[in-house]
């Protein structure tokens, strides 16, 4: 599907393999009774999903479950390459997607705190590109009721808030209802696999700004290209590619050893494979792309996105290692969209088929323990990516989950939901 192969657009850097011993990369492990967990109750994740890989439904997942900085569940089901009847391994390597988008946004809010950004900055004051913007904006024809669109300027410009809550404008062109952007995208070449491979930084910032907004800058959520762009921002107040600031600041850091954006030929056994056929054509990992998309791509494996989550659960801490303040990861966790709709799906929507969600900065925030259709705690935050990546934080009960599949396109969220009921029912204290 082309416009499913839009997420093809892979962050560029390097793979980092220690030697394969997943259990020395984990937190520290404990019984799930101590931490208020059932160890029946858990396990039937392993049942479920093993009878999922059973129909023919799924290749394999891994899954882990951490409550109060321990991890209590920790399991490779399935296979990593079902045509070569390999069996899944717990360090198996997903593509996370859009899963990348925490990330850069952790990144993002680093420069923040280093006093290098302020959250109101003009997007233009580091991309001189996004300076007098056009927006498309429709009107209801009132002969034929079609819609008609004309380009207006920018009430204002895009700021770094924007970006990273969603509202800068920009879309996605297999997303927006926008038709003038949708073909003003496609006539630039954002779409599928070129973006990846062909399009480097300075010209994916060229062709975005020629391209009209969707919306109003600060009017509306719509999931979009802007966490890509704001990997562009940090590439300019950085001076380093996104890849090496991550490494640097991230990745190394917090002793997530098998995460990057490009994994060596000879470690491409590592790589969790999808069924085939599929709607969904993944990237080739080791492939190096054009340019750093902070947005729309990555690749790791659950344990090193689990200390990941447990840094952001932590306050900003993971061991001896500081990566934010609590300060910082409590603004990141509130609710930034406040009344503005949302077009044309919602956060919740387009992550579990729910409502129930707002957006904060990188990440959906639930809004309160009801309304949504899967279980949770107001204050919960989360993302996923659409190979079926997901993960979630939740405060309240102390719990931080990481589930990786290279799944099919059409069920991802169905399996996200089912891996939240699963979890929450094991909790019983």
């Amino acid at each position: 599907m082309r416009h499913v192969l839009l997420f093809t657009a892979l962050v560029t850097g390097v793979f980092r393999f220690a030697v394969p011993d997943v259990h020395a990369q984990s937190l520290s492990t404990a019984a799930p009774e101590t931490v208020g967990l059932s160890s029946e109750r858990l396990a039937r994740i392993t049942k479920v999903f093993g009878d999922e890989v059973d129909q023919g439904r799924l290749p394999g997942v891994v899954v882990a479950v951490a409550r109060k900085g321990k991890l209590v569940y920790f399991e490779a089901i399935g296979y990593q390459d079902k045509p070569s009847d390999k069996k899944m391994q717990k360090d198996a390597i997903f593509r996370v997607y859009s899963m990348t988008k925490p990330w850069t946004s952790v990144a993002a809010m680093m420069l923040v705190e280093d006093g290098k950004i302020q959250l109101p900055d003009p997007v233009s004051k580091f991309l001189p590109a996004f300076k007098g913007l056009n927006v498309s904006v429709a009107a209801s024809n009132a002969t034929t009721g079609q819609a008609t669109y004309e380009l207006v300027p920018a009430a204002r410009e895009p700021t770094i808030q924007d970006l990273l809550r969603h509202t800068s404008g920009l879309a996605y062109d297999f997303l927006t209802r926008n038709s003038p952007v949708k073909e003003a995208y496609e006539k630039s070449g954002l779409t599928g696999t070129e973006i990846r491979d062909k399009v480097t930084a300075a010209e994916f910032v060229e062709r975005l700004a020629k391209a009209p907004l969707a919306n109003q800058p600060g009017t509306v959520w719509e999931y979009s290209y802007s966490t890509a762009m704001l990997g562009r921002v940090i590439e300019a107040v950085s001076g380093k590619r996104l890849s090496m600031l991550l490494e640097e600041r991230l990745f190394k850091p917090l002793n997530m050893p098998d995460s990057g954006f490009v994994v060596a030929n000879e470690k491409a056994g590592h790589i969790a494979q999808q069924l085939l056929p599929s709607a969904l054509t993944l990237f080739d990992p080791t492939i190096t792309p054009a340019n750093d998309l902070g947005g729309e791509g990555g690749l790791s494996t659950a344990i090193d996105y689990l200390r990941f989550s447990e840094m952001l659960l932590e306050g900003g801490k993971l061991g001896g290692t500081r990566a934010l303040s609590p300060t910082t990861i409590a603004l990141m966790t509130s609710d930034h969209l406040g009344a503005r709709p949302s077009s044309p799906l919602g956060p919740g929507e387009v992550l579990l088929g729910v409502p129930g969600y707002t957006f904060g900065l990188g990440f959906a925030v639930r809004t309160s323990a009801g309304i949504s259709g899967v279980p949770g705690s107001a204050g919960e935050y989360t993302w996923g990516g659409i190979a079926g990546t997901f993960f979630w934080v939740d405060p309240k009960e102390e719990l931080a989950v990481v589930f990786m599949s290279q799944g099919p396109l059409a069920a991802r969220v169905v399996y996200r939901r089912l891996v939240k009921q699963l979890v929450y029912a094991s909790i019983v204290d």
